[in-house]
Formats: structure tokens, sequence, C-alpha cells
């Protein structure tokens, strides 16, 4: 009798165990249209800004930062900003993609935003601000790297025709 009871237990915490798996996995999908309407925000600064890296000015702003072989650097990270940014757009290999942006938001941030060496207080504020929007980006740049691009994306396309 105590047998059946322990393994009546045993089958109850199954199923609830699966029912709360489903129910999380249920709560957890992000919705497909939120999904692409986030990637296109995401990766609109990246490709937009991506383009603005192949330009004299852009090039003389990063040499006059401190930015070492800028004539090489500024143009590499234009290409690491439009490929990840297009990457995540598109959705294909969109971890990849993400990757990517991450390669070139830390030496960004970190060399064109250093907030901390600039004396005058409204362009340290301002340095600041965009210091921690790099941060933001890479925490999202982060997120995608680990949950991809959504169901409504090349990858989700690609994997479910294997």
């Amino acid at each position: 009798m105590a047998s059946n009871s322990i393994s009546a237990t045993s089958q109850g915490s199954q199923t609830l165990s699966a029912r709360s798996s489903a129910n999380w996995k249920e709560k957890t999908s992000a919705s497909p249209v939120v999904t692409v309407a986030g990637r296109i925000l995401f990766s609109a600064i990246f490709i937009m800004s991506g383009f603005l890296h192949f330009s004299q000015q852009e090039i003389g702003y990063a040499a006059h930062a401190g930015v070492p072989m800028a004539g090489l650097l500024v143009p590499a990270s234009g290409i690491l900003a439009l490929v990840g940014g297009l990457s995540i757009l598109l959705g294909y290999r969109a971890k990849i993609g993400a990757w990517l942006l991450v390669l070139f938001l830390v030496p960004v941030t970190l060399m064109m935003h250093n907030f901390w060496a600039v004396k005058d207080p409204m362009m340290a504020q301002m340095q600041m601000a965009m210091f921690l929007k790099n941060v933001t980006m890479l925490g999202a740049a982060l997120l995608i790297s680990q949950l991809g691009a959504g169901s409504w994306s090349l990858d989700a396309r690609l994997e479910s025709g294997r």
C-alpha cells in the first residue's frame, strides 16, 4: 500500500513538473512581433553609424581622442558594427553578430567615452551618458548572444528546415 502511495506521488510530481515546465516556457516565450521590432531598433544604430566609420571626419575624431592606428581601426570597427547590425536585423547568425557587436562595443566604449578623464564637467557628463548608453547596448548584445534572434528570423527558418 505504501509503495502504491509513493508511486502515485511520484507520478503526480512528474506531471506537475511537466506542467510547470510548459507554463514557464509559455510565459517566457517572446512575441515574434516584439522580437523583430527589438532587432530593428537595436540594430539601427550600428548600421547607421557603421557607415560613418569610413569618413575622414570620424577617423580624425578618433585619432584626436587617442585611438592608435585610427586610419585602420576606425574602418575596421565600422565593419564590425555593420556586419553585426545586419546579422541581428536579419536574424542570420544573430548570436555571432551579437558577439561582433560586443567586440565593437568594448574598446569603443572604453576609448571614446572615457568620461573619467574629461576635465570639462559638461563634456564629462555627456561622455558618461554615451558610456552608459554603450554599456546598455553591450548588455543587449550579450542577451542576443545567448538567446538568439527569435522565431521570426533567418536563423529560425534555417533551423526548422533541417
